[in-house]
């Protein structure tokens, strides 16, 4: 099977997690994308989606699904459906190589469920072969890279590229990181950080793997 075969196959077992009249959180990304044209397929069975990126909400109006507010529910979400860069046994993520992650983290975090969708190859023993992106506001980027750099990582600036909040992104290159709890919390603490795409806090609740013998289900070890 191709990579983007193991992507439809996790997409298509992820709509087994949306509940019928239900407002689904939805990530962003190349396998985010599979799961939308999922989605447009039984658009009739739920009430709409909250998308993590513009180009998600793009991609999913495209399709005819309503695309709301997250400010303008009254209550979170049954379920948030994005892949993921790297993922460990306990459900630890890296996530923002679209560099949606500051949106992906909110949404996440109003949602009851995270199910995370990705091809077998994301699976590893520790983050950090990924570079970790981290949402930095414009001023304070010589700064935080001299603070990345202090924690251990070589920051480099992602060119050409602003979030949808008007940001940059620092990829952090050659980290390891044995404690993503840890490392997730103090780089959040430096000042001029958004956020960072360690998911370690919060991790993911149920991790669906393609794999080219069928979609495996895993949940933290």
């Amino acid at each position: 099977m191709t990579q983007d075969e193991l992507k439809q196959a996790v997409a298509r077992a992820a709509i087994e997690h949306v509940p019928s009249g239900a407002i689904i959180g939805v990530g962003t990304g190349s396998t985010a994308n599979f799961f939308i044209d999922e989605l447009g397929k039984i658009k009739n069975r739920i009430e709409g989606a909250v998308a993590s990126s513009e180009a998600s909400a793009k991609r999913l109006r495209g399709h005819g699904i309503e695309v709301l507010d997250l400010n303008s529910l009254e209550e979170d979400l049954p379920v948030y459906v994005d892949g993921a860069d790297e993922i460990t046994e306990h459900m630890h993520m890296t996530k923002g190589g679209g560099g949606a992650l500051t949106r992906e983290k909110i949404v996440a975090a109003c949602s009851k469920k995270f199910v995370c969708i990705a091809d077998e190859s994301k699976l590893v023993p520790m983050l950090g072969k990924f570079p970790l992106p981290v949402e930095v506001i414009p001023m304070a980027r010589g700064y935080v890279a001299r603070e990345l750099k202090k924690l251990g990582g070589d920051p480099v600036l992602r060119q050409g590229f602003t979030t949808d909040n008007g940001n940059i992104i620092l990829d952090v290159h050659n980290m390891k990181i044995m404690n993503p709890v840890e490392l997730e919390s103090a780089i959040n603490q430096i000042t001029g950080v958004v956020t960072n795409g360690l998911f370690a806090r919060s991790p993911a609740d149920v991790f669906l793997m393609g794999t080219p013998n069928g979609v495996k289900t895993l949940t933290a070890k």
